[in-house]
């Protein structure tokens, strides 16, 4: 462990070292070495790389292209720890925005029952990708960029929940049980919206308990995993589940020391390399400058069987040494 750290704290990458302080070592981000790393994290490569599209603050593309738009640039930098309330990203605030309060998306994606049409309201559940609200209302709070209209994408998420304490898009009559991969983020976005106002416990609670009740990747009928990809590890996740996802959300919410962790805990441990790091198993990006579809701006260290990431080594430290 001592080891792995060290090679962390040594990174070239200043989000590396910055969430091994404030992930593993438990530092608070108000100390001095930890606000000027803010600082480095800002004025990274990474960072340049990722809002290199920008144009008179804004990305021209729409918000969701995947991996380049503005949604997920803004979901990137609140993982990388990009320091908070930085007015120049609100022009891109306001292309998500002007997306998720669009007529169109509101016609596709209904904000109160009222609106709720036969497309999306199927036997009395809404059918919404709702973790497109929910990285929304994830990241704008990490990224101190929160307001007014945050909060009602937040309250968006809890009139979708569904009676087993989840989500899911899925317009099939016969579907009746929430999907793990629509459901983490906006478990994510409602813990980091509930940490700056206190609002939504029960709402996460509920959504905590169905994933708790799986132990966040078998099925509660046989034990059996539900996917054999819940059981590799990426970084990033985009909107996809695995284990090491569902268990930095459920720290970030409070649940990771409940034992129902404990076989994905497990299971994470199992996959520590000789040196201490753990690796990326598989990716959902492809690295490239241009613009097309799932071409990350930047990479994110690679895929290997037998060599350390280091961004998912972060993320796998800090929820064992938290648990």
């Amino acid at each position: 462990m001592e080891a792995v750290v060290g090679r962390l704290l040594a990174s070239q990458e200043p989000s590396v070292r910055l969430k091994t302080r404030l992930e593993i070592l438990c530092e608070s981000a108000d100390s001095s070495t930890n606000v000027r790393l803010q600082g480095e994290v800002k004025r990274s490569q990474r960072v340049r790389a990722l809002l290199s599209g920008r144009k008179d603050g804004v990305i021209p593309c729409h918000p969701y292209a995947k991996w380049f738009g503005a949604h997920w640039v803004l979901a990137a930098l609140a993982d990388l720890r990009y320091p908070a309330a930085d007015r120049s990203l609100a022009p891109m605030r306001g292309q998500v925005y002007e997306w998720l309060f669009s007529k169109q998306h509101m016609e596709y994606v209904p904000k109160h029952e009222p609106y709720a049409g036969p497309y999306m309201r199927v036997r009395g559940l809404v059918r919404a990708h709702a973790s497109v609200e929910g990285n929304a209302v994830y990241y704008l709070n990490a990224l101190g960029l929160a307001d007014g209209r945050t909060a009602e994408l937040a309250e968006r998420l809890v009139g979708w929940q569904w009676p087993d304490g989840e989500w899911n898009c899925d317009k099939r009559p016969g579907a009746h049980t929430s999907s793990f991969t629509e459901s983490l983020i906006p478990m994510r976005g409602l813990a980091a919206h509930a940490r700056a106002t206190g609002g939504h416990r029960d709402a996460i609670d509920r959504a905590a308990e169905f994933f708790l009740e799986r132990r966040l990747f078998k099925r509660k009928r046989d034990g059996r995993i539900i996917s054999p990809r819940f059981a590799k590890l990426h970084y990033p996740c985009y909107w996809h589940y695995d284990i090491l996802a569902a268990l930095t959300v459920m720290k970030e919410a409070g649940f990771a020391k409940d034992e129902r962790c404990a076989d994905a805990l497990s299971l994470l441990a199992s996959k520590r390399l000789p040196d201490g790091g753990f690796p990326a198993e598989e990716k959902y990006y492809a690295e490239g400058s241009g613009w097309k579809s799932r071409s990350s701006p930047v990479g994110w260290g690679g895929v290997s069987k037998n060599r350390m990431n280091e961004f998912v080594t972060c993320e796998a430290l800090g929820v064992l040494s938290y648990s």
